[in-house]
């Protein structure tokens, strides 16, 4: 199938891209700019907020898939950022569906399938003893819920123009850049375990949901693929460790001690609410949906995934 990705060419974007292209599959990736040329994906134009220049571009499209959004952990929540967090994600929902309904309107093809990022942040904020939440569980307080409640919501009208949507909520990930070397939140968290100073953040009793990069790329190949399915579906590993044991964990595979806790209330003071919501509260999501649809998750160990990631 022909499959569009918005937000294509970021962390996540990159790596289900290139998975897809393995299978088999035609990839385009939309971007602000052309890019380079090359054997990746084919590149697609798009400012994030047309709807009509959109609409266009779904000639031949077969399914969608939305990582559109500003990276939450890029910096400082400052009222300016925080804004363009929600921004970014709720106005291409928004843009997509006003697409898809101007092909209907024109009695153009829309695409069959559309699956939608979001988050663990859904489910609120812990800083210790987190019940499990799985798909049916209500989303929580916190800028993070509110958050994904946005972005979840900026592409239900698909639903009624007969695209089959399917929410992703993952959990922080785990896995490499395009050039080989640890990405996402574990590229921010190695520096200090390499100059042997790695410890827990804050109390480190709080729990600290994570998936990698592959279970992504083999749920969205198995979504595209299975249409009996549809709803929300949590992506994370189904056991969730603390941050205590993370670290430690992080420590043994780096092979440096995790002895040197970061009080809270220095992350308070450097970061704010970020530290409060990314760093020093979590959640314990289950992903009971994907098990019950067969689904086996290729990295379900911490150890090994950490091993895949940094060696």
């Amino acid at each position: 199938m022909h499959v569009l990705i918005l937000g294509g060419t970021g962390f996540v974007g990159r790596y289900v891209a290139a998975a897809l292209m393995r299978e088999g599959h035609e990839v385009s990736v939309v971007s602000r700019s052309a890019g380079k040329g090359g054997n990746g994906p084919r590149r697609v134009v798009w400012n994030g907020w047309d709807g009509a220049a959109l609409a266009g571009m779904l000639d031949g499209i077969d399914a969608i898939i939305n990582l559109q959004g500003e990276n939450i952990g890029g910096g400082r929540w400052t009222d300016e950022r925080k804004q363009a967090i929600v921004n970014s994600r709720v106005e291409t929902g928004r843009a997509l569906c006003v697409a898809l309904r101007m092909r209907r309107e024109q009695s153009q093809t829309l695409p069959a399938t559309l699956l939608q990022a979001s988050a663990s942040g859904y489910y609120g904020l812990w800083q210790e003893n987190a019940p499990p939440c799985d798909e049916e569980a209500p989303s929580g307080k916190g800028f993070l819920a509110d958050t994904c409640r946005q972005w979840e919501q900026s592409t239900v009208p698909a639903e009624a123009l007969g695209v089959r949507r399917c929410v992703l909520r993952f959990a922080p990930v785990l896995g490499k850049k395009a050039d080989g070397t640890p990405g996402g939140f574990i590229e921010r968290m190695l520096p200090p375990f390499r100059m042997r100073v790695g410890g827990p953040l804050g109390s480190g009793r709080q729990p600290f949901c994570w998936t990698h990069l592959e279970d992504i790329a083999r749920v969205a190949s198995m979504l595209l693929q299975r249409i009996d399915l549809a709803g929300a579906f949590n992506i994370c590993a189904p056991r969730t460790p603390s941050m205590s044991e993370f670290t430690r964990t992080l420590g043994k595979v780096c092979g440096s001690p995790s002895w040197l806790p970061v009080p809270a209330t220095v992350l308070r003071l450097m970061l704010g609410q970020m530290a409060e919501e990314l760093l020093l509260s979590g959640q314990n999501p289950k992903p009971l949906r994907l098990q019950a649809a067969g689904y086996a998750f290729r990295q379900p160990d911490l150890e090994a995934a950490l091993r895949s990631v940094l060696s």
